[in-house]
């Protein structure tokens, strides 16, 4: 006996998907883009030495590597990319 299992396409925003308001969904994902930016740039290094890097403490990095979404706001992430020497560009354009 074989089960049929429906499927639904995403929106391209899982925060959506799993009920967030439109408005907080597009926060926490900008957040998570940029928390994976920060992983990406610290993956070659110690946590000590990526800390230090961003400009934080190793505690701080490690809330961050766990994917602690809720203690990071998106002035926090692009000040730590900043002091990591990257640039974080913004595009606005109109909703779909």
């Amino acid at each position: 006996m074989s089960t049929k299992l429906k499927m639904t396409r995403g929106s391209g925003n899982v925060f959506h998907d799993l009920g967030f308001s439109p408005i907080e969904a597009e926060n926490l994902l900008l957040r998570a883009q940029l928390m994976d930016r920060v992983r990406d740039v610290a993956k070659d290094a110690t946590q000590r030495e990526a800390a230090k890097r961003f400009g934080i403490t190793q505690p701080r990095l490690n809330d961050l590597l766990r994917g602690r979404i809720d203690k990071f706001s998106l002035d926090a992430l692009v000040n730590m990319l900043g002091n990591a020497g990257m640039r974080v560009e913004l595009r606005v354009k109109k909703a779909a």
